[in-house]
C-alpha cells in the first residue's frame, strides 16, 4: 500500500485538480492547530520548507477528520501531531487516551491471573464492596479495613502477612479477595487467585500428563497467592501434602504473603477438615504441620452478616 504522503503529493501535483487543492489547503492552513504549530515555527521555517512541507500538513489536517468523524485512520488508535525535523515539517502519531486507558486495563487484567474463579472477579473493586455495619457485620468492616491496610502497606521485600477470611456462605469473602488484587494491581502488583476445590480436580487430571509439577510452582511462585473456599470439598492425602502442604511450605520459607476464604474457621479446618481425608482417616500430626503454615502466612477475620446473593 502507497504511503498516504506520497499518495498526497501525487494528487497535489495533478493539473486537474489543483485548484480544489488549494481550495483544501486553504482549509488546512486555517486549522488552529496548523496555525499554532506555524506561528511557533516562523522563526525555523521558510516559505520553501512550507511549501515543502504541504503534504504533511494535509496529512495532519485529513487523520483529525477522519477521527472526528469516527472513520478509519492510518494509524488506529493514534492521534497525529506535527513536528519539525531537520528543518522539515513532519507527522508523527502518538497513543489516543482512549488507547492508553485501553491497554492500562489489559496490564492490570494481566496483573491478576485467576484460576477456575468466577467472571465476577474482574469487575470487583474495593468501592463496590458491600458495607453495612448494621445488623451484626462489623466481621465485614474488620476484613474490608485489613484488607485496605495490607494494600497500602505492602512492599515485596518485607514479610506481610494475607488474611483468612471465614464465615459463612455469601458473606462476601471471594468478592473481597477479587477487590483486593485489582487494587494491587493498580500498583503493579501481580496476584494469582485460585479456587481451590477446581484447582485439586485439576492437579488430579494433570498427573496423567506430567504437568502437575509445573501447575503447582505456577501457583506457588506468585508475589501474592489467594486460594479461594479451602475445605469445601474432601481433600486427598496428596492434594493435602503434595499440593497444598507444598505450595505452603514454599511460600512460608519464602516469606509470601498468602490469602485464604473459607466456611471453616481456622480451628474447624484443621480439625473437620484437613485431619480427616476422603477416605475417612485421621491423620492429626499432618493437620496441624498444614495449619501451622496457615496461621504463618495469614491472620484469621470471621465475616458475618447476611447473605449477599440473595439481595436484590
Amino acid at each position: 500500500m502507497e504511503p498516504l504522503n506520497k499518495t498526497i503529493q501525487k494528487m497535489m501535483q495533478g493539473r486537474n485538480i489543483a485548484a480544489s487543492m488549494d481550495q483544501v489547503m486553504k482549509q488546512v492552513y486555517q486549522d488552529p492547530e496548523v496555525r499554532d504549530f506555524l506561528t511557533s515555527n516562523r522563526d525555523r521555517l521558510t516559505k520553501e520548507n512550507i511549501r515543502r512541507g504541504r503534504s504533511k500538513l494535509y496529512e495532519f489536517f485529513h487523520e483529525k477528520q477522519l477521527i472526528k468523524a469516527g472513520k478509519a485512520t492510518v494509524a488506529p488508535g493514534y492521534s497525529p501531531q506535527l513536528q519539525l525535523v531537520a528543518g522539515q515539517i513532519d507527522v508523527t502519531y502518538v497513543p489516543t487516551q482512549q488507547l492508553i486507558e485501553r491497554r492500562q486495563q489489559q496490564h492490570l487484567r494481566q496483573l491478576v491471573n485467576s484460576i477456575n474463579m468466577p467472571k465476577f472477579i474482574r469487575r470487583a473493586t474495593m468501592d463496590d464492596y458491600y458495607l453495612d455495619d448494621q445488623n451484626g457485620t462489623a466481621g465485614r468492616v474488620m476484613a474490608y479495613n485489613a484488607a485496605n491496610d495490607f494494600i497500602d502497606n505492602y512492599q515485596a521485600d518485607h514479610f506481610r502477612p494475607g488474611l483468612y477470611l471465614t464465615g459463612s456462605f455469601g458473606v462476601g469473602k471471594t468478592y473481597l479477595l477479587a477487590a483486593t488484587a485489582n487494587e494491587l494491581a493498580k500498583h503493579d502488583v501481580a496476584t494469582t487467585l485460585v479456587h481451590f476445590p477446581s484447582f485439586a480436580v485439576e492437579m488430579k487430571n494433570s498427573i496423567r500428563n506430567n504437568e502437575a509439577g509445573a501447575k503447582i510452582n505456577a501457583v506457588k511462585k506468585a508475589p501474592v497467592l489467594m486460594l479461594d473456599d479451602i475445605g469445601a470439598d474432601a481433600m486427598s492425602t496428596w492434594v493435602r501434602d503434595d499440593v497444598l502442604g507444598v505450595i505452603l511450605e514454599y511460600r512460608m520459607q519464602e516469606e509470601l504473603p498468602t490469602f485464604f476464604s473459607s466456611n471453616f474457621s481456622m480451628d474447624q479446618l484443621e480439625k473437620q477438615h484437613l485431619a480427616i481425608n476422603n477416605q475417612g482417616v485421621v491423620e492429626p500430626v499432618k493437620a496441624a504441620r498444614i495449619m501451622e503454615r496457615i496461621k504463618f502466612l495469614s491472620r484469621e477475620i470471621e465475616m458475618n452478616g447476611e447473605n449477599l446473593r440473595k439481595k436484590g
